[in-house]
């Protein structure tokens, strides 16, 4: 949801996903890979996570190859816009303020805002008054920020923006922070490997639940339909749900 250390150049992967046939067309895709568990950077430098694997099983469905391109998030639509990539396959929120610049194709998940807190915390709920005279943080330019800077920043409390969620998440953890707004599946991710030193989980922020899609340029009308069969093929075949099984233990669809 995109609503994240970020990788600060551009990684190309072809991932032979295709048929071995001629005529097979090629399909860019950017990824931010600072997102765990949808997507990631090994330490080798290869992109995974449930983004990865969605946009492999979409690319195999729609018989075409397809070249991952990791992308800052702060520049993942003006990069789209660029074309240096065709679509985006990096947990992107449908937004009325993102669509008018790219279109959106069908959900591939659906997500919500949720908040984590000191595990010693007084703070009892996520409703915004029970924020004031606090301090959040949360990852710059996204569904988060926007949220936090638009509710709880209303309400009193004090916004904190960060490059990363990872960088918020150590301010929380050493104090600098009362809470951290973010997606509930990678705050949840965030959370197990850090249970040592942080946190609870205070609950999720009802209201906030979110489409994530694929973006594309404006008018690319076929791309974003071969998308939009791809998703339902893969749907249909199960491929969906076992990938999302092997990440999260459930169909997040």
């Amino acid at each position: 949801m995109k609503n994240r250390f970020i990788p600060g150049f551009l990684l190309a992967a072809t991932l032979g996903l295709a048929s071995a046939a001629a005529s097979a067309d090629t399909v860019r895709i950017g990824i931010e890979g600072a997102y765990p568990p949808f997507n990631t950077v090994t330490a080798s430098g290869q992109l995974e996570g449930f983004d990865v694997d969605i946009a492999r099983a979409l690319c195999t469905a729609m018989k075409a190859e397809c070249t991952l391109v990791a992308q800052d998030w702060d520049g993942m639509i003006p990069a789209l816009m660029a074309r240096k990539f065709d679509a985006v396959v990096s947990s992107m929120v449908d937004t009325p303020e993102r669509a008018k610049q790219v279109d959106f194709t069908k959900p591939y998940y659906r997500t919500m805002l949720a908040v984590a807190v000191a595990k010693d915390s007084d703070i009892k709920d996520t409703q915004p008054a029970s924020f004031k005279g606090k301090t959040l943080g949360a990852q710059s330019s996204t569904t988060q920020s926007q949220y936090a800077e638009d509710v709880y920043g209303k309400a009193g409390a004090e916004i904190r923006l960060y490059p990363t969620p990872d960088e918020a998440g150590s301010d929380l953890i050493v104090g600098r922070l009362d809470g951290v707004v973010h997606d509930k599946y990678p705050l949840i991710e965030w959370m197990n490997k850090h249970s040592e030193n942080c946190c609870r989980l205070l609950g999720d922020i009802p209201g906030t639940e979110g489409d994530t899609s694929i973006a594309v340029r404006k008018g690319d009308d076929a791309l974003r339909e071969r998308f939009n069969t791809a998703i339902q093929t893969i749907r249909e075949q199960g491929i969906y749900q076992k990938i999302s099984q092997r990440y999260f233990g459930m169909d997040i669809y």
